[in-house]
């Protein structure tokens, strides 16, 4: 059995034999055929004499010495062989007449029927930078003329830049030029393979061009949709597709694509309009913003066409004909419309030949989303052949939505244009889901309103209030050097008292460059922060232990130095071990006993949020409970406490 490699193969050679392009002739350099032969070799003419070289040819091509590969790796023009008058006849071409331009480019003499000679200028000889320049740019605009659909004018501007590279003489002395010479070969030969593939195989606007080919990436999507994890999930899908489908499927007809890509919803976004991926993709179709900005669905603070679904089934349609133009087969279209055209193209650069006509020679080296995509809408098609084998005859689909538009020119809230016609919010909602805040804009707007509606809302909308939006309470304002909140005040029409309330500010106002502040706009009531009403201050003991200090007992108590030694009437800061001390607790309660931790010996490496985040402990109650500061060097050896 051939593969569908081997087929295309096949038929591209059939069709460049029977058009005319492969009209060679066999040119070996052999010596004459022996005598009494009765068959001429396609290398000796039918007279008898010796064929003439083809100067234009770098070396002598003939379809048997060539194997099935190479013919397609060689253009059309390069295996050409027109069989000349003189090939036939035997004669040889008139010798040139002195002065007739020669290798060395001089004049020649030409003489007129009228006798007089005259002097012809030969053209200017092109530097091999310039021809190899101007062959790349002929490759350029071949692959332009393929992308428009334009074959026939592509294969001609390749022959074109074919022409060029063969009419390069004496670069043997530069290994770079022949290099560039023989990149472009290749690079024409690959082109024109294409193109003759694109020709025979791709099929364009066929409802029947999707293959669906069952293999086990496929069977396990399958097993996923009807009894596995996402049965839920593709049931509510399949049942919301009443809603948008018949419109999507009308669409894709009238364009000429295949109506099974209407199930590409069902993939992308479970047929939910509001859909959000965390790549930032909404609507039907999950458009990015960028690629929604490329085919027309605007996003502004109103408006976000890419949950509008006709716009966006629009905007995708437009977007699969022109992944369909580039690759030529839905499979690898279906995946470039999940992770982009870019990232498919890379992958196809990475691989020999720079074709590829089935989709699973890609699988392996896309990403696994964009693997798993392809699988799930080949899945989804073969459950949508027969519904009832897998339960889906008991769905109800949703009926289709209805509407009519009136166009308005009023900023007007949903909830006010409902309550004028006498319909549900909700049911505006769900017709008009590219309103992102249920806001029309200012500019006429066709609002979709149910059947029969549009000369209602027409009427009243003169008596429906225009939306004015609240007005913010706050300002931002970023403080600069030489700046007070007595002129950041002034500025803004306020006081100092009500930006410091506003912000929080200590009693001396202070500010620090670079801060931003909220400044309350005119009319805006700042409430009063609530003071601090001073703790209970309740009285306890302290025992003093080995390596207590006042600084340390201060800090484990909420206290301070002072006001310990003021209650214990101390004069100094020494202290002894037994010492009972008098602390006034008004902070924090005490630490728990070092009875209810379990100790811990530190290891090289450890640092005390190290410690903390391993058992869960804040790095403040660690050194807490340690009796350490932030500046505090633990040790290895040392023994500590945790919880």
């Amino acid at each position: 059995m051939f593969s569908q490699k081997q087929i295309a193969c096949f038929i591209i050679f059939a069709f460049l034999t029977t058009s005319g392009c492969l009209k060679t002739v066999h040119t070996r350099k052999e010596s004459a055929s022996p005598a009494g032969s009765d068959t001429a070799t396609a290398s000796q003419p039918l007279s008898g004499k010796p064929a003439i070289e083809d100067k234009a040819l770098d070396t002598t091509l003939s379809t048997t010495d060539l194997t099935p590969n190479e013919i397609f790796l060689a253009p059309a023009k390069t295996m050409e062989r027109q069989i000349t008058s003189e090939d036939l006849s035997g004669e040889k071409p008139a010798p040139s007449v002195p002065g007739e331009i020669g290798e060395t480019g001089t004049p020649s003499l030409q003489t007129t029927q009228t006798g007089t000679a005259t002097l012809s200028t030969p053209p200017p000889v092109k530097k091999p930078e310039t021809i190899l320049d101007e062959a790349l740019d002929y490759c350029q605009l071949s692959q332009n003329l393929w992308q428009q659909g334009e074959l026939d004018s592509a294969l001609e501007a390749l022959d074109q830049a074919y022409a060029l590279i063969l009419g390069l003489q004496d670069i043997e002395a530069d290994p770079k030029l022949i290099q560039q010479k023989e990149d472009l070969r290749f690079l024409i030969s690959k082109r024109i393979l294409e193109i003759y593939a694109s020709r025979h195989i791709v099929v364009n606007g066929d409802y029947n061009a999707i293959p669906i080919e069952i293999n086990r990436h496929v069977q396990a999507e399958i097993d996923r949709f009807t009894k596995g994890i996402e049965s839920d999930f593709f049931k509510a899908a399949y049942k919301r597709s009443g809603r948008y489908r018949p419109y999507i499927v009308k669409e894709l007809k009238n364009a000429g694509l295949p109506e099974e890509l209407s199930w590409i919803p069902l993939i992308e976004s479970g047929y939910k309009v509001r859909a959000l991926s965390k790549a930032r993709a909404l609507g039907l179709w999950q458009f990015i913003p960028s690629t929604g900005y490329k085919f027309g669905l605007t996003r502004n603070t109103y408006v976000d066409n890419r949950m509008d679904p006709s716009k966006s089934t629009q905007a995708a349609i437009a977007y699969l004909k022109e992944l369909h133009q580039i690759f030529g087969d839905w499979a690898t279209v279906l995946a470039a419309y999940n992770c982009g055209e870019g990232r498919v193209l890379r992958v196809i650069r990475s691989q020999k030949i720079n074709y590829l006509d089935n989709f699973w020679d890609l699988y392996e080296k896309l990403p696994r989303e964009t693997a798993r995509y392809v699988p799930r809408f080949i899945a989804t098609l073969h459950i949508m052949q027969d519904p009832a084998k897998y339960g889906l005859d008991t769905v109800a689909l949703d009926p289709p939505i209805q509407y009519e538009t009136a166009t308005i020119s009023k900023r007007v809230h949903l909830k006010q244009v409902a309550k004028a016609i006498n319909i549900s919010q909700a049911t505006l909602k769900t017709l008009n889901p590219e309103l992102r805040y249920q806001i029309t804009p200012p500019e006429p707007y066709a609002l979709k309103v149910p059947p029969g509606i549009g000369s209602t809302l027409l009427t009243a909308i003169a008596d429906i209030p225009a939306y004015r939006p609240p007005q913010p309470k706050y300002v931002y304002h970023r403080v600069r050097k030489g700046e007070t909140v007595s002129t950041i005040a002034r500025r803004y029409h306020t006081s100092v008292s009500r930006i410091a309330r506003a912000n929080r500010l200590n009693r001396h106002y202070t500010i620090v460059v670079g801060k931003k502040l909220k400044i309350p706009v005119k009319g805006t009531t700042v409430a009063q922060a609530p003071k601090s009403r001073k703790r209970v201050v309740a009285a306890t003991h302290h025992k003093v232990r080995k390596g207590d200090s006042l600084w340390n007992i201060a800090r484990r108590y909420g206290t301070t130095t002072n006001d310990i030694k003021r209650l214990n009437r101390l004069k100094g800061t020494t202290l002894s071990i037994g010492q009972v001390l008098r602390v006034a607790d008004t902070a924090k309660p005490p630490s728990p006993s070092r009875k209810e931790l379990k100790p811990y010996r530190v290891r090289s490496g450890d640092s005390p949020y190290q410690i903390a985040k391993r058992n869960r402990m804040s790095l403040a109650y660690f050194l807490q409970v340690n009796r350490l500061t932030p500046r505090s060097k633990i040790y290895p050896g040392q023994k500590v406490y945790i919880e």
